[in-house]
């Protein structure tokens, strides 16, 4: 079915939990199928301990979706306004906001994500992807998106055999906190690299990030056994403990704040952290380059299942 053409999942090594998703199916579609992803797809990534969404390759989707999609990634007890939709056909708006419920469990708010995106990724997905941004949910990883619209209709010139392509609905964005939002220009990645790398870049990382609390313990233990300036250890101590390294994405990034908030505190600018890490330079393989991707068994095959298959084709 188009359905298991369009998803792909995998458990990566570090335990990161990989889920590719090429067409976004409609609401309709998931409200019936929504225990079969939830058993076959969402439990197996739910042990992860961070996890890559892959929409570098997602061309298409339907507005109804988003709520759906999002809620999963957004800490149960609370609703979040995601987006307004305007339509100029019918000229309405509409609010997504993310579902007060959820079948199965919601990934949890504590454990990292990266959104893998290209320069093909257009759409629905790309208003995923700035919904994930703004929410400060998802690191995105790899090219700027298509900036295309988020919903095009196709109209007849007449009585010709011409026909007009044009954009009907529009994102609103309320999370980007004004009328400004991707269309026509596209998401900026958090970290720039091409698409074909993006991946790597994304596990590497998910690889520093994991590292961050050993990194602090160490510091912690250096500090308050070698650290001449005794009285200020405490002080030092306490900035560590509640240091905030949600934007660490490298280790530039890791040791330029270290050292700022370091020195900041101290005031010795003696006070120095740098990296002596080795970097592999030994690129790792895309999922499936050398086994394959767990994929969708077989789906239900009562018949409001497949109309609701067909439908989404």
């Amino acid at each position: 079915s188009e359905l298991q053409r369009s998803m792909s999942y995998k458990v990566l090594e570090g335990n990161v939990g990989y889920l590719r998703i090429d067409s976004i199916p409609d609401q309709e579609v998931l409200s019936q199928l929504g225990g079969f992803l939830v058993t076959h797809v969402w439990r197996q990534l739910m042990g992860s301990s961070a996890l890559v969404l892959d929409l570098r390759h997602c061309t298409g989707g339907h507005v109804s979706s988003i709520p759906y999609l999002v809620s999963y990634l957004h800490p149960g007890g609370t609703v979040l306004h995601v987006d307004t939709i305007y339509n100029r056909p019918s000229n309405t708006t509409t609010e997504l906001w993310t579902l007060p419920q959820v079948l199965g469990e919601r990934y949890s708010a504590d454990k990292d994500m990266v959104v893998l995106t290209s320069g093909h990724t257009r759409g629905v997905a790309e208003d995923i992807v700035y919904i994930l941004k703004q929410m400060g949910r998802a690191i995105v990883v790899g090219e700027r998106t298509k900036g295309s619209a988020l919903e095009l209709q196709k109209l007849r010139i007449g009585h010709s055999d011409f026909f007009l392509t044009l954009p009907v609905s529009r994102s609103l964005g309320p999370l980007g906190g004004g009328s400004q939002t991707w269309e026509g220009s596209g998401v900026l990645p958090c970290v720039g690299t091409p698409a074909e790398q993006a991946l790597e870049k994304a596990l590497g990382i998910l690889t520093l990030r994991r590292a961050l609390p050993q990194i602090i313990q160490r510091l912690e233990e250096a500090l308050k056994n070698y650290y001449t300036l005794v009285s200020r250890v405490p002080a030092l101590l306490h900035l560590l403990a509640n240091m905030d390294f949600s934007a660490i994405v490298s280790e530039e990034d890791l040791v330029a704040k270290l050292n700022a908030d370091l020195q900041a505190v101290s005031e010795d600018p003696r006070l120095l952290v740098r990296a002596i890490m080795p970097r592999e330079n030994s690129p790792k393989p895309e999922p499936g380059a050398n086994e394959q991707l767990g994929t969708l068994p077989a789906v239900p095959e009562d018949e409001a299942a497949r109309q609701a298959l067909v439908k989404s084709e």
